[in-house]
């Protein structure tokens, strides 16, 4: 019965893709009479048209402040609305290596993808750091400190979930709402990332084996109970988006080291499954995501690393892949699939990324065809800094690519029209 609320919850989220019913996205001018320019530079209007391109771009956070959409798996979409974390002032700053911290400035907002009206949805005395949304339930959920909260996105009222028994962080939630999952990190970690600061600590991390415990938490009764452990970076968790009982997860770490992408059902404690063993030397597999559809995980494939670029896609319930190739130029850090699962959209990468190209600093739209993908461009991203990662997103109605960029100084999220 659970899967089947799921099922009903994802065909109401996409049902705008399925009957082909446009988002207005504002009512967005005649491309005719819009400014044709070069992305990125100086002061952006609110609409215009890429000049190497030649798709209409839309601003979807016309307000005063920094504004940021959420990471590429996370759905941030409720009815009409889509999510987004935004300061309370345009002076402060989105910072990609920090936003976790203390700060004035982070609330979560919505903007309907109709009228482009927003409103604001959290507004708390501290930041709200969350991702987490449930579009069944219209409930947004987030931590401070031990305690952990839902906000009715529709009317801003809170309640208390629970309080963790340990030091632990929620990550996610289920397709109907009734579970948040989390993880408990090694309290040694602190340790490891104060003695090797910045990127170094990556490795450090993976290198100490550190024990790490998966959670679920009944965002009812608030009782929590603990699913798996293991002596590995246990990160990147994702419930499916039609069983509220399938989690996958991965073992976090250098990619071309690690067997990374893992799913296990909660309810029943069984092992964990690998959903992609790799073949090679050096072979990679990550970034990874669920379609729509529930069935299928979808993840970055290098084979091996930073020389021959795919999409792999593996199906849950038989476990068959299929390998899809791309080329070096058209890599992109993340991708996503639209919600009938026909085409995927990626970010693109800057010359420092794994696919070490000059080329691929775009907006991407990806077709099957046959073993390969056809890839068109949408936006020039040659003046965005990568540091900051675009993150795309499909539009409910499959009409738009939604990513975040700072363009002129000023990081907003923006659509560009399919």
């Amino acid at each position: 019965m659970r899967r089947i609320l799921c099922m009903v919850a994802t065909i109401l989220i996409v049902g705008t893709s399925w009957s082909a019913t446009p988002l207005k996205m504002g009512n967005p001018k005649p491309a005719a009479t819009l400014p044709v320019l070069e992305t990125g530079v100086g002061k952006m209007p609110d609409e215009w048209v890429d000049k190497d391109t030649h798709h209409r771009i839309i601003r979807l956070t016309r307000r005063s402040g920094n504004n940021k959409s959420f990471y590429f798996n996370n759905n941030p979409f409720v009815g009409s609305e889509m999510i987004f974390g935004g300061s309370k002032s345009r002076k402060a700053a989105w910072n990609w290596w920090n936003d976790n911290k203390k700060g004035p400035w982070r609330q979560m907002f919505a903007v309907d993808l109709n009228t482009l009206k927003i409103r604001q949805v959290t507004n708390e005395i501290y930041p709200v750091n969350t991702e987490i949304v449930c579009a069944a339930t219209h409930e947004l959920f987030f931590q401070r400190a031990d305690s952990v909260f839902a906000v009715n996105t529709d009317n801003g009222k809170s309640r208390v979930v629970g309080v963790l028994p340990m030091k632990g962080a929620i990550n996610c939630v289920n397709c109907n709402g009734t579970l948040l999952a989390g993880k408990i990190d090694a309290p040694q970690e602190d340790a490891i990332s104060k003695t090797h600061p910045g990127k170094t600590s990556f490795n450090a991390i993976y290198e100490a084996k550190l024990k790490r415990t998966l959670f679920i938490l009944d965002t009812k009764t608030g009782v929590t109970d603990t699913i798996f452990s293991d002596h590995a970076w246990l990160n990147h968790l994702q419930f499916s988006p039609t069983d509220p009982d399938f989690l996958m997860f991965c073992h976090e770490g250098p990619w071309q080291d690690v067997d990374r992408i893992w799913t296990m059902n909660v309810r029943s404690h069984e092992a964990p499954k690998l959903m992609h063993k790799r073949t090679m030397y050096r072979e990679i597999a990550g970034h990874e995501w669920f379609g729509a559809s529930g069935r299928y995980v979808y993840f970055d494939l290098q084979k091996p690393r930073s020389v021959k670029f795919y999409v792999g896609k593996v199906d849950i319930q038989n476990g068959t892949e299929q390998d899809t190739e791309l080329p070096r130029s058209a890599w992109s850090v993340h991708y996503t699939t639209s919600w009938d699962e026909k085409f995927l959209v990626g970010d693109g990468g800057s010359p420092t990324s794994v696919a070490h190209s000059p080329e691929d600093q775009w907006i991407y739209k990806f077709t099957y065809d046959g073993d390969h993908f056809k890839t068109e461009r949408l936006v020039n991203m040659k003046h965005h800094n990568y540091k900051m990662e675009p993150n795309v997103h499909l539009s409910p109605d499959d009409r738009w690519v939604i990513f975040r960029a700072e363009f002129g100084g000023h990081t907003d999220v923006y659509a560009v029209e399919l």
